[in-house]
């Protein structure tokens, strides 16, 4: 076992504060959390000599609160660098805030609309000062949650994409990139939202099945007429061709010819193009380059013409009579005009398909052609490729490296500008001679008339994308950039693996000189209800955890769910789960108060095993094994594994065996009974420092008053001492097999749990012998006395139990009442078999009514088994 550290100067190991009779978390969690930041536990030094230990927050939006998936995703992390401070690392938990530009603005202009203003009314300035304001005001309440929760992280580096640090670090890397002509402005397909007038990124596009319809209209006439499908029939003002596959012989005919786009009287060719899929549909497709993004890629290919025929707000600008019409009304109008032309062939309504929304507002998002911003993704997309297939960052899980080659093997190039106020402004100007230039941090715009600022906004992940250097004083070479980069892991969630750490990582090797931003990657799934359904508020299943800490403690929220992370797997969780481990925090209570009532002590060093009972050889045995364990599980991500080890381990084995095992020896009293005192200390001190990442208040509280020292935050973690005593871990095991089945026994003959029998125990010839004491305690075995007869003997693990029932059933009444249960089980058992045994039956039936018959015939099978062992146990008479 490691030494503990840091003593309190006022209090000695052996000074335990009372503990109350219950363990109340609302009492405890707040005023510890304020000591630990108050101590500065969690700031980290950049000048320590300490190995470094690094990890970033996922910034979550300032227009944010705490959610499950917060909660999940920082509990893991709190975990990790909990333990790694413990292990003497200097740790850096980097925490911050994300600007969240659309969001945010958003949440700004719906205030505005309740004055019965828009910014446009405002003007630039004063909205961006507005936004500052309620920044300042209500923003960022997601950190006072975090500490609800129990995050370790370094609040006096915290940091926010759009302070005055961060923005010098866009800037200068939005310089250098331009420089390195790796920036650049053309005009592509984009999502853009008709409400919130911006580009957006992939990432804000939410996909659902929306009932529309699918029209096929007739182009051209005769033989020369061609039918396309779309679901989209206001788009066709914009067709500048129809395509064809190469090798479609219905079509050979009309390639190259020009054929009349219906209501607009222009003719447009007919292509071909491998994009095509000849089997689907009638295997042509209408080609709209600015409207569509697969369109614009074979407008690009045959030199088409790129025709937009909707404003920013989807309103249709070709001339004609739908002119002004919204793309809906348009939609249906342009039917209509086709209808009564003759040229629909038909109409599919309603169609569901695939329709993209804004995540923001719930517009449904319309691709348009527009002139943005872009970062030629191509050489920085291959080198973070390189960085993970060279091992210079491992993914975690393995598995996961296809989903990430997928993406960086095949990425388009990334569009960064936003058409919003709030945001890094884009820092071009452009001259009244069409003069352009880039500005750095400490670089003069040009002035003087006619030169005006880009009036558009950087993307939100770009700034994020900078997070785990420029969070640490990047482009300044300071010494938390030189402690503290690379950073060793970073926790996310699989869902924005393309889209942040992908970024980050093509931004990392980029700025810092080939050096990606962390060593691992390690990727979790998504929170889910007890169901496994998606939560959400339109589903009726979320769930604001806040209410849950509030009702069973953070420790319960944080254990139910580190119990439920499984690498890069979806967290299914209930409320009956988060009040599981608010009994298992309950349980370590009442068991450490219980060892403090009796002695426990951490005082002194461990006697030698030669002066340990079997039962004291055998926890520190099993302890030790645990400390390996949890090592290896934590260095393997394993959660799940970790946390299902240390509650089986302290309850089972330690509260529920030991602990009621060293009753009896605490009874005697003596050297043995001082011994076992600082053994429980010794496995208490341990195991609550195993459980103290994963849950910090009740462990922290319990630690300080078990070993009178300052706190378990900065206590040592344990050491494995390689102590193991495989003959004392089967002789436990050997009793705790007579133990239950004796219990199982007593269950079945309907013994109350607390009600006494006489018993003979035979225990020669087995090592059991030491722990009859105890064994007839856990088991409520009075002795034998005069005139004991033997009405049931149960063999078990080469000792036997003789047990006298006479007195304490009516053994007639209960051998009718087991006849009773075995005539039912062996009539279940004849039935189910008689199903199965019939071939017509087993042809005709569902799998899941054979399976829930086979289910059958296994139970009653396993009753008989189980009532006939009973009614052979039971006295003969």
């Amino acid at each position: 076992m490691t030494e503990n550290s840091s003593q309190r100067p006022d209090s000695g190991p052996n000074s335990h504060p009372e503990l109350p009779t219950q363990y109340a978390p609302a009492d405890v969690e707040g005023r510890l959390y304020e000591r630990w930041v108050e101590r500065g536990y969690f700031e980290a030094d950049a000048k320590s000599g300490k190995e470094p230990y690094t990890i970033v927050i996922p910034p979550p939006n300032v227009t944010g609160s705490l959610h499950l998936g917060h909660a999940f995703e920082h509990t893991i992390i709190d975990a990790l660098t909990r333990r790694k401070r413990m292990q003497g690392y200097e740790t850096l938990w980097q925490p911050g805030m994300d600007h969240a530009g659309i969001a945010t603005q958003n949440v700004v202009e719906r205030e505005l609309a309740k004055e019965g203003v828009s910014r446009h009314d405002l003007g630039r300035e004063a909205f961006v000062e507005r936004v500052w304001q309620w920044k300042a005001a209500s923003g960022g309440q997601i950190s006072g949650q975090m500490r609800r929760l129990g995050d370790g992280v370094a609040w006096n580096r915290e940091r926010f994409t759009m302070d005055e640090g961060l923005s010098k670090a866009v800037q200068t890397i939005f310089k250098k990139l331009y420089e390195d002509e790796l920036i650049y402005r053309a005009e592509r397909i984009i999502n853009w939202c008709p409400r919130c007038l911006t580009a957006i990124s992939d990432i804000e596009v939410e996909y659902q099945d929306d009932d529309g319809e699918l029209v096929s209209i007739r182009y051209g006439e005769g033989d020369t007429s061609i039918v396309v499908a779309t679901t989209r029939a206001e788009t066709m003002l914009g067709d500048t061709a129809v395509a064809v596959h190469p090798d479609d012989e219905r079509y050979r005919h009309m390639v190259g010819t020009e054929i009349e786009l219906p209501l607009t009287g222009r003719r447009i060719p007919v292509v071909t193009d491998s994009h095509v899929d000849p089997e689907f549909g009638t295997g042509a497709v209408k080609v709209t380059p600015a409207h569509d993004p697969n369109d614009f890629e074979i407008g690009q290919r045959h030199g088409l013409q790129n025709l937009t025929v909707m404003d920013e707000h989807a309103v249709i600008t070709a001339h004609g009579p739908f002119q002004g019409l919204d793309r809906l009304e348009a939609r249906s109008a342009i039917v209509g005009a086709l209808r009564a032309e003759g040229r629909i062939v038909s109409e599919k309504r309603p169609y569901a398909h695939s329709v993209g929304h804004c995540s923001r507002c719930k517009t449904t998002i319309e691709p348009r052609l527009s002139m943005q911003w872009w970062v030629k993704v191509g050489p920085l997309a291959k080198a973070s490729g390189d960085a993970v297939r060279e091992g210079r960052v491992t993914i975690h899980p393995e598995d996961m490296s296809k989903r990430y080659f997928d993406w960086v093997d095949n990425m388009h190039d990334w569009c960064i500008s936003r058409q919003l106020w709030w945001g890094h402004r884009i820092p071009v100007w452009y001259g009244p001679n069409g003069e352009v230039v880039c500005v750095g941090p400490d670089e003069e715009p040009p002035s003087g008339e006619g030169w005006t600022q880009d009036s558009d906004v950087l993307d939100t992940w770009f700034s994020s994308a900078l997070w785990p250097f420029s969070t640490l004083g990047w482009p300044e070479r300071t010494e938390s950039l030189e402690k503290f980069y690379p950073n060793s892991a970073l926790v996310t969630g699989y869902d924005i693996l393309f889209f942040w750490v992908v970024r980050m990582m093509m931004m990392g090797l980029y700025a810092m000189d080939g050096t990606p931003p962390f060593h691992t990657i390690a990727l979790h799934g998504m929170v889910r209800d007890q169901f496994g359904k998606k939560m959400s508020k339109s589903f009726g299943n979320a769930v604001n955890p806040l209410d849950w800490m509030d009702t069973y403690g953070s420790d319960a929220v944080r254990f139910t769910l580190a119990r439920g992370a499984n690498p890069g797997v979806d967290v299914p969780i209930g409320e009956d789960w988060v009040q599981a481990s608010r009994n298992f925090a309950n349980k370590i209570w009442n068991a450490t108060r219980f060892a403090l009532m009796n002695g426990a002590t951490v005082e002194g060093e461990l006697p030698a095993p030669e002066r340990l009972s079997a039962t004291d050889r055998w926890i520190l045995s099993r302890l030790n094994q645990v400390v390996a364990d949890v090592d290896a599980y934590y260095d393997d991500y394993q959660f799940a594994k970790l946390s299902d080890t240390l509650f089986h381990f302290a309850w089972d084995e330690v509260f529920d065996w030991y602990v009621e095992l060293s009753k009896t020896t605490f009874l005697k009293g003596g050297a043995e009974a001082e011994a076992s005192r600082r053994v429980l200390g010794e496995v208490l001190d341990v195991t609550l420092r195993l459980l103290h990442p994963v849950v910090p208040f009740v462990t922290e509280k319990l630690w300080t008053s078990l070993t009178g020292q300052e706190s378990v935050v900065i206590a040592d973690w344990p050491g494995d001492s390689g102590f193991r005593d495989e003959a004392a871990e089967r002789e436990i095991e050997n009793l705790q097999q007579v133990v239950t089945e004796v219990r199982r026994f007593r269950a079945d003959q309907g013994l109350q749990p607390g009600q006494r029998v006489p018993a003979r125990l035979e225990l020669s010839g087995t090592s059991l012998a030491a722990h009859e004491d105890a064994m007839r305690s856990l088991l409520r075995l009075q002795p034998a006395g005069e005139g004991f007869t033997a009405t049931a003997s149960l063999p078990v693990a080469g000792a036997t139990v003789a047990l006298d029932l006479s007195g304490a059933i009516d053994i007639e009444a209960e051998r009718k009442r087991l006849a009773k249960d075995l005539a039912a089980a062996e009539k279940d058992k004849a039935q189910t078999t008689a199903k199965l045994s019939n071939e017509g039956f087993l042809a005709k039936a569902p799998d899941h009514v054979v399976d829930k018959i086979r289910t059958r015939q296994a139970t009653a099978e396993a009753d008989i088994a189980r009532i006939t062992a009973q009614l052979a146990a039971l006295p003969k008479g």
